[in-house]
């Protein structure tokens, strides 16, 4: 715990101090406010499709964010051969990533709690319900983690840090997309297919509407988990070239 921990405060430290966390935070929740204004706001629709269009919007936004503050974390490492240094002192790779993966979580959901004044604008003009935000933000921040998941193992891969953006934002699309493949599709493949769906159905069906299904919160930590496990695999199998 003590070497998660002091890689948890480096790399707090790192997005707080250097300007481009903030510059993503910035960018990720100006673009929200705006499309929020311009398409979600527009029309006459009642409360609960404007809070809708909102979680819509704001999913591919900060599943965006989790690949943009992620994709760099061991490659820019690896790159500047100070992943060497973490090798051959004594924290294990689980607790690199487990450090670097919690402090990235905190970043996004700093900039989750800054978005928060918009469906909460929502909810004190019409009529939508604090449990139907809180759902929908549950939702948000397991999509991000998933995407900061996804983030980090693309960069355990390389010390190319445009490679790993690539391949995250790859197995990104390929993910939210699988249910789309999957209807055209026989079974079984079909059901096993839409199992690994990350946004249509789990998402947007789900807690975009202000659905809680206990089965989509645990496919969520399920893939997380599993990414981070390939991503830790992934730094013992490097260690050892």
């Amino acid at each position: 715990m003590r070497a998660i921990s002091i890689i948890y405060r480096r790399e707090i430290g790192a997005y707080l101090r250097q300007p481009i966390g903030w510059i993503i935070a910035a960018v990720i929740l100006l673009a929200d406010g705006i499309f929020f204004q311009a398409w979600a706001m527009q029309g006459q629709l009642l409360s609960a499709q404007v809070l809708e269009r909102f979680f819509f919007l704001s999913s591919f936004l900060f599943g965006t964010a989790g690949i943009l503050l992620s994709f760099r974390l061991i490659a820019e490492e690896r790159a500047n051969h100070s992943l060497v240094l973490l090798n051959t002192s004594p924290v294990r790779d689980s607790e690199i990533v487990i450090g670097k993966f919690l402090a990235a979580l905190t970043f996004i959901t700093l900039m989750l709690v800054l978005s928060l004044y918009m469906p909460f604008a929502i909810k004190s003009a019409g009529k939508v319900t604090g449990a139907q935000i809180f759902v929908g933000y549950i939702g948000l921040f397991l999509f991000s983690a998933l995407g900061l998941a996804i983030g980090l193992f693309a960069s355990s891969l390389t010390k190319s840090q445009l490679i790993a953006l690539l391949v995250a934002a790859f197995l990104m699309v390929v993910l939210g997309n699988v249910y789309q493949l999957a209807m055209r599709l026989d079974s079984p493949v079909k059901e096993v297919a839409e199992q690994i769906d990350t946004w249509w159905q789990r998402f947007q069906n789900g807690f975009e509407k202000g659905y809680l299904n206990l089965k989509d919160v645990v496919a969520y930590v399920a893939m997380i988990y599993f990414f981070l496990l390939l991503a830790v695999k992934t730094l013992e199998a490097k260690r050892w070239q």
